[in-house]
């Protein structure tokens, strides 16, 4: 089905977790720490990485830092650490998941599945809409690049796909529900919550001033809207 790179220390977990992940159709490669597993990063170019946060040789964080770097290849999160500033940092550095242990094989699994399907269907509505632009914000699907006037911004994917959900319904209030339906499944309905730091991280990448957004814009008691402010139809750094 795919093929996945699993990175963690501990080699109890590891083979347990390949041989049940393997008789679920995957392909698994494990390494047991950072620096390891960049190189199979490097040379494998898995379809997605379930990734350990604390580990020798290079951390979880630093690993990921590194894949954001260079690829928008979907990384689930692993770790014992379930406080919410931990789960936030690993959002806001481009974690597509964060799974806490211990954990269940088959929620991983579940978790595996949702993240594959959520890239696949991305990868079939871009087929259908290669450019979305409104005002000087320019999103190409294809490339997965987008532009404020000649500026590359760099987003992470959960960023893009959050981006792309709210410009495919500009001008539409979309609830904190309606944006985890799209851009996360119906699976992660109870963590709504974290849809308001996903939008202000996203903010802080698109917005010349995050505080004033041009772009996003609050309904406040009803969730966010997406059209570009008339200070946005003209050209930048004019007047």
């Amino acid at each position: 089905m795919a093929k996945l790179l699993l990175i963690d220390d501990d080699p109890s977990l590891t083979e347990l977790l390949s041989v049940y992940l393997d008789e679920l159709g995957h392909k698994v490669h494990r390494t047991q720490n950072g620096e390891d597993g960049l190189r199979a990063f490097f040379s494998l170019q898995p379809d997605l990485v379930i990734l350990d946060v604390t580990m020798p040789h290079r951390d979880g964080w630093q690993t990921l830092e590194r894949i954001r770097e260079l690829a928008s290849t979907p990384v689930i999160m692993l770790t014992a650490r379930n406080e919410e500033a931990s789960v936030l940092r690993g959002f806001a550095l481009g974690a597509d998941d964060y799974v806490t242990k211990p954990f269940s094989f088959a929620e991983l699994a579940a978790r595996v599945r949702s993240v594959l399907g959520r890239v696949q269907s991305h990868a079939d509505k871009d087929t259908a809409a290669p450019q979305l632009q409104y005002g000087n914000l320019m999103v190409d699907t294809t490339t997965r690049q987008v532009w404020r006037q000649r500026e590359l911004l760099h987003l992470t994917p959960t960023e893009f796909k959050l981006l792309v959900a709210l410009m495919q319904h500009a001008g539409e209030v979309l609830t904190p529900q309606d944006l985890v339906r799209i851009v996360w499944g119906e699976q992660y309905l109870d963590d709504v919550g974290y849809v308001r730091r996903y939008v202000w991280h996203l903010r802080k990448k698109i917005e010349l001033n995050p505080a004033q957004p041009r772009y996003i814009h609050n309904e406040h008691g009803f969730g966010y809207r997406f059209f570009p402010s008339e200070a946005d139809t003209a050209p930048e750094g004019r007047g």
